[in-house]
C-alpha cells in the first residue's frame, strides 16, 4: 500500500510539474520570475528561436578553473560555417532540428571537485542596442536543483562583438552525490534563459557527463 500511494504521489507531482509549464508555455512574454519558479529542468524549450530578435549570437565558450587557471573547455564558432571548433574539452550538438540549442559536454570526475570556475562568452548582437541583457542558469541532477545562476551582461552597442566572463561559484557536494552524478552521464542538466529588458528571447540547454579522460 505504501509503495503504490508513493508511485501516485510522483505521479501527481510529476503531472502538476507539467501543468506550470504547459502554463508558461502559452504566456506571450516569460519573465525571469517566471523561470526562477521552475521546480526542474523543462521538457520544451520555452520560446522559438524566432524569439531572438536581437540577433544575439555565442561565437565562443571557454571554461577556465580560477584556482589553477587550467582551461576545461574551450570551443568557437568557425567564421565561415555553422559549426564549431573544439580547442580543449569535449563538446557535441544534439538535437539538430533545434539548431544547436542543446549540447552535451564531457568532462573528467574532477569537475565536479572544483570551486570556482570562470566562463568567458564571446558574443555579436544586431543593430539595436541592448540595455538590459541577463541570463539565468539553472542546473539539475536527476530533476533536483543544484544552483541557479543569475548574470548580467551590461551594456552592447549595436552590430558589436562583446566579450564577458562570468564567475561560477560552485556548490560543495557530497561523495555521494558526485559518485552518483559520475555513474549518471547526462543525467545532470541546465536550463539557459536569457532576457533582453526582462523577456525571454533565447532558451539553450545542456548535459553534462562526467566520465572524460584527462585528455578531453
Amino acid at each position: 500500500m505504501g509503495s503504490k500511494s508513493h508511485n501516485k504521489n510522483n505521479v501527481n507531482t510529476q503531472k502538476n510539474i507539467g501543468q506550470e509549464e504547459e502554463k508558461l508555455l502559452k504566456k506571450e512574454i516569460i519573465t525571469p520570475e517566471d523561470v526562477l519558479n521552475l521546480p526542474r529542468i523543462t521538457d520544451n524549450y520555452l520560446c522559438p528561436p524566432l524569439a531572438n530578435d536581437c540577433d544575439i549570437e555565442f561565437v565562443r565558450f571557454k571554461l577556465r578553473d580560477l584556482e589553477s587557471g587550467t582551461v576545461l573547455f574551450d570551443v568557437s564558432k568557425h567564421p565561415f560555417t555553422d559549426n564549431y571548433e573544439e580547442h580543449v574539452g569535449g563538446y557535441e550538438s544534439v538535437e539538430e532540428s533545434n539548431a544547436g540549442r542543446c549540447v552535451r559536454y564531457i568532462f573528467t570526475p574532477r569537475f565536479l571537485e572544483l570551486k570556482t570556475v570562470g566562463a568567458t562568452v564571446e558574443f555579436t548582437i544586431g543593430s539595436r542596442p541592448i540595455t538590459d541583457f541577463r541570463m539565468i542558469e539553472r542546473h539539475y541532477f536527476k530533476d533536483t536543483l543544484l544552483k541557479s545562476f543569475d548574470f548580467d551582461f551590461g551594456f552592447c552597442i549595436p552590430n558589436s562583438a562583446n566579450t564577458c566572463e562570468h564567475i561560477y561559484h560552485f556548490p560543495k557536494l557530497t561523495k555521494s552525490l558526485i559518485t552518483e552524478m559520475i555513474d549518471n552521464p547526462f543525467q545532470t542538466k541546465s536550463d539557459s534563459f536569457f532576457f533582453v529588458d526582462g523577456v525571454l528571447i533565447m532558451h539553450n540547454k545542456a548535459e553534462y557527463s562526467y566520465t572524460g579522460s584527462s585528455n578531453n
